[in-house]
């Protein structure tokens, strides 16, 4: 027979089952920080993808982890303030999207982990001392080999064979510029081009580059991957298309939006890759065992209708390797 004493004992630890549960939850959630140097809608997709990756490790937002969201609108200046208050959150890992975040984000600690994407240069960014032991608190997916320049400007001569010169238009700010440059130089000759540096940092930067390579004739354009250019990307898709440049850029939407052709990595992809290096950094890992991955999907992307706007015929095999035809 219970004993009364025993009864009530019995159901004062059943009622506090649910306070015990609550706690456990609390003491389970896991925090992780964002740190995106382009605006929100930008990044949505691969955001999405980001979260998708986390719940197939069993990670699920609200319930098991809370992520802070921190977006800089193309404003380096931003950086800095976005980092420290991540940090200032107690978040456990933070991702960071681009070679100018990540310097930030390493600048501001050396404790917390921290996971890379869109960084195309690790290395020489004092980010990791080498791809396979990054011996240090960042590790991530690295986003274009020194070639990928050449492959830009090799798209450029294909569908305009006259071209003379090239201007790599980027904000230093925003991306590794110095490494594009020089892969950019050391492609050029074989291609009969001159390669010509276009650092902006204003609307005004812009207007006056595109303009000025406009007025030396036979010219066209590379974008690297840099937030500022893409803040401003339907000002130089309008530019470009009222002087009548070529242009390649980095990334997809630039060619949705009215540009001529892209060719980069699948961001979607490499987002959803990237959730891997999280879970396992919450499940105890540490960023310097976790050699730095390489991209497995890239995409190239076509307007015909830009195309036929500059009167240029677009090569065959340029039309059979893309991946999106925009017609």
């Amino acid at each position: 027979m219970m004993r009364r004493r025993d009864f009530i004992t019995l159901i004062g630890s059943a009622a506090a089952w649910p306070v015990a549960a609550r706690a456990q939850q609390r003491e389970a959630m896991r925090r992780i920080g964002i740190l995106i140097s382009t605006t929100a809608d930008d990044r949505r997709r691969q955001i999405d993808a980001f979260r998708g990756g986390l719940r197939e490790f069993g990670w699920i937002e609200g319930q098991n982890i809370r992520i802070d969201y921190r977006f800089a609108d193309g404003n380096p200046d931003q950086f800095s303030v976005l980092a420290r208050e991540l940090i200032a959150l107690h978040s456990e890992v933070i991702f960071a999207q681009s070679t100018p975040v990540a310097i930030v984000l390493q600048r501001e600690t050396r404790s917390v982990p921290i996971v890379f994407v869109e960084v195309s240069d690790p290395i020489g960014s004092g980010f990791v001392t080498s791809l396979a032991r990054p011996d240090g608190n960042l590790t991530g997916i690295i986003q274009y080999e020194a070639g990928i320049t050449g492959k830009w400007l090799a798209m450029l001569k294909e569908i305009a064979p006259s071209l003379a010169r090239v201007a790599v238009l980027a904000n230093p700010k925003g991306t590794a510029y110095e490494y594009f440059l020089r892969n950019a130089a050391a492609a050029a000759p074989s291609l009969a081009l001159e390669i010509v540096p276009s650092r902006v940092d204003a609307v005004a930067d812009i207007e006056r580059s595109i303009s000025s390579l406009a007025r030396q004739g036979s010219g066209g354009l590379v974008l690297p991957p840099e937030s500022f250019t893409n803040v401003h990307r339907r000002l130089i898709i309008g530019l470009a298309a009222e002087h009548r440049l070529p242009a390649v850029y980095a990334w997809r939407y630039f060619v949705t939006d009215g540009g001529l052709m892209s060719y980069g990595v699948d961001l979607v992809d490499v987002y959803r890759q990237s959730a891997s290096y999280v879970d396992r950094i919450l499940r105890g890992a540490k960023p310097a065992d976790l050699p730095v991955q390489v991209p497995t999907k890239y995409e190239t992307a076509l307007n015909l209708k830009t195309a036929k706007a500059l009167s240029l015929a677009v090569p065959a095999a340029l039309l059979v390797s893309a991946d999106e035809v925009i017609e």
